[in-house]
């Protein structure tokens, strides 16, 4: 008879405390935790693109079923079927029109007092509302993450206080939540045992891995493990030790750099598209190990600079975004967008293929990706490049590109995702309603 875990079985270690993927020794006999339609596992998270998009070649034709991609989203096209295109959301509280107020304004769908100091005023974000909610259950209510350093004092654009810009996430309307780019960190957060940076290096020299100070327990658990759990348990071990390899890669090309990049943490992989799935890589495992159902990810930044040579763009993101029309800008535009996609389908196709319960984790998980700005040489906060992903076990129907013929608030979208975990308010933001058509079922 193979052994009976629960759902919050830990591996103890040395350095820490392993929690382990969903088996079936952790379903009862029963099913009383089977993932149903009727008691989802509840999981959002959230990707945020900056500085809008080229519109024309992101907008899908028509609408109801999403028949065809556009050429932005075509590398979506492996999980077509778990998405929904969202077209003419707005951000009317975004305005007068900056790039302070895209970031601000995307998770909050609110007003962002205009001021250069410390009494800066937003609104609790739609991720930390879902976490005063699920957070309980989990080791890490949230989990913020980012690619570049964001500076949270002083004075970035338009007389905004730089918390506007570089922080997705508030937990009050006075608390901004600092992100976290370095991998290592977020590593360590997940699967470490914390404590200073001292004693964090000092014990990354005491071993080799992490997950050698779980060898004795992780060989007693599998002994006990039915052959589908064992399988299940070293593909999750495998990953974290391929997602560790890979940071101490990047931190020993570090060390060896002569040019750091100034937006860019000591001790990333060089290569954006590198570094970005790493941190997509921390947040599967975040989800598979049940350590946290809330994640914020700031792909980039509003005003980046960044360039993509590898993509055959040498040119700074944010001048390319003011393009006045030009052809030429808006074709590197829209090669920026599609390769921003392109990691996010690589992070669903990802989800999509690991087994949790009876399905994977795609299905018992939401995302929403998008900008807070829609034509970026206008700075205006207009028919915003929104999408969702989900799988079936959150109820989300895919496969369809919804299509307003007025504009609609993104909060109202906001408000939706909040009744799929089972946070129900009558308002969020400026919303006047909800994306009734984006599940089969709102209301959990």
């Amino acid at each position: 008879m193979k052994k009976a875990l629960s759902r919050r079985t830990v591996l103890k270690g040395v350095q820490g405390m392993l929690a382990l993927p969903l088996l079936d020794a952790m379903i009862p006999a029963m099913t009383a935790l089977a993932q149903t339609p009727a008691r989802p596992v509840r999981r959002l998270g959230f990707v945020f693109i900056p500085m809008g998009c080229d519109q024309a070649r992101w907008t899908p034709e028509g609408k109801g079923a999403l028949d065809k991609l556009s050429p932005i989203l075509a590398p979506l096209e492996p999980v077509k079927d778990q998405l929904t295109v969202i077209t003419n959301m707005e951000l009317q509280n975004s305005y007068p029109g900056t790039h302070d107020t895209s970031n601000s304004g995307f998770l909050s769908a609110a007003y962002a007092k205009h001021t250069e100091s410390s009494d800066y005023h937003l609104a609790t974000t739609v991720d930390q509302i879902a976490a005063k909610q699920i957070g309980q259950e989990t080791q890490l209510p949230s989990l913020e993450l980012s690619m570049d350093l964001n500076p949270l004092a002083g004075v970035c654009n338009n007389g905004y206080a730089c918390v506007y810009q570089n922080c997705l996430s508030w937990s009050s309307p006075t608390t901004p939540l600092p992100s976290e780019a370095h991998p290592r960190m977020v590593f360590e957060r997940l699967f470490g045992e914390g404590g200073s940076l001292e004693e964090r290096q000092a014990a990354l020299r005491s071993r080799a891995s992490l997950l050698d100070s779980f060898n004795d327990g992780i060989t007693s658990l599998k002994g006990a493990l039915g052959t589908a759990d064992r399988a299940r348990v070293d593909q999750y071990l495998d990953s974290i030790r391929e997602v560790e390899r890979r940071i101490e890669r990047a931190e020993a090309a570090a060390a060896d750099n002569s040019m750091p990049d100034l937006e860019r943490p000591v001790g990333v992989p060089q290569a954006f598209g590198d570094h970005a799935e790493l941190m997509f890589d921390l947040q599967l495992l975040a989800f598979q190990a049940d350590i946290t159902r809330v994640v914020t990810f700031q792909l980039t930044r509003e005003l980046t600079n960044r360039t993509y040579p590898e993509i055959g763009v040498p040119d700074p993101h944010h001048p390319i975004s003011h393009h006045g029309n030009d052809p030429e800008k808006l074709s590197k535009l829209a090669r920026i967008n599609t390769y921003h996609v392109l990691l996010f389908s690589d992070f669903l196709q990802k989800l999509k293929a690991t087994p949790e319960g009876d399905g994977t984790l795609l299905d018992n998980t939401v995302y929403m990706y998008g900008s807070g700005i829609g034509n970026s040489s206008l700075h205006d906060h207009v028919n915003l490049p929104i999408l969702v992903a989900g799988g079936a076990g959150t109820g989300m129907k895919g496969g369809q590109h919804i299509r307003y013929e007025n504009g609609r608030s993104l909060g109202n979208l906001h408000l939706t995702l909040l009744d799929r975990v089972g946070v129900h308010l009558d308002r969020f933001g400026d919303s006047d309603g909800k994306v009734d058509d984006l599940f089969d079922s709102v209301a959990v």
